[in-house]
Formats: structure tokens, sequence, C-alpha cells
């Protein structure tokens, strides 16, 4: 039996990559490729510093969400980034993996809905620019 951590990565060329944009694109393939779940790409330009782009998909299980997250750190290496940022691997529960300007979070369904970030982050969130005038 194959396990879903032997799955092929996704074929990106690796050339020089443009910090958010590439990156993102090298992610979304990567988790759409690892078959994970209502992915969601929230960009996070002008509404905090912490990064340019958030993905936040789901994993079907805690191996799912684990293979998922082992398939994006390679692609994302593979692709030129060396410096990844990670939480969650023991448990699977909820996997950060944080590559510069795109942060990538990897949920099992029910852990997804309890912290609900799309909510957090999403279209209705105050600019950086907005809470310093509100200061």
């Amino acid at each position: 039996m194959r396990s879903e951590a032997a799955l092929p990565l996704p074929e990106i060329a690796a050339e020089a990559l443009t910090p958010a944009a590439d990156l993102a694109s090298v992610a979304l393939q990567a988790l759409d490729d690892m078959k994970a779940e209502e992915i969601v790409e929230i960009d996070l330009s002008g509404k905090t510093s912490i990064a340019d782009t958030m993905i936040i998909a789901s994993g079907r299980s805690q191996r799912h969400v684990g293979a998922i997250a082992d398939a994006l750190m390679r692609a994302l290496k593979d692709n030129g980034r060396e410096a990844i940022g990670v939480e969650g691997l023991p448990l699977c529960d909820w996997v950060l993996i944080d590559a510069g300007d795109v942060v990538v979070h990897i949920f099992r369904p029910e852990i997804r809905s309890f912290y609900n970030l799309e909510k957090i982050w999403g279209e209705d969130r105050p600019s950086e620019a907005t809470e310093r005038a509100r200061a």
C-alpha cells in the first residue's frame, strides 16, 4: 500500500521566486496535489506585516494533515525557500508553515471550524493603517 507521503511532488519550475505571488502559487499547487480540502487564500497586504498571503486548508485526518505539510515543505524547499518555520507537526491537528511572505495553516476540519481563521482575517478585517488612525 502506498502512503500519502510518497505521492509525487508538484512539478513547478525552480526559477527564482518573487516573494509572495510565486510562493503562494507553489503552496496552492502542492496543497491541490495532496488533495487538501477547502483551500482558501487570503490577501493580507495592508492588513498586517506578518505576511502578504495566508492560505488555509484542511486535511481529512491527522495523517493527511501531516502528509500535506510534508509535501508542502518539500515543494517550498525545492523552489528555493530554505528558511521555513513549522509548528504543530507532532500532533497534526493544526500545522502552521511560515515561509516568510506566505503563511499556510493546515487543519483537521474540527479544529479549523473551532478557530475560524477565515473570519478573523477575512475581507472585513481593518488594515493596520486604519488601526493606527483609531489609536
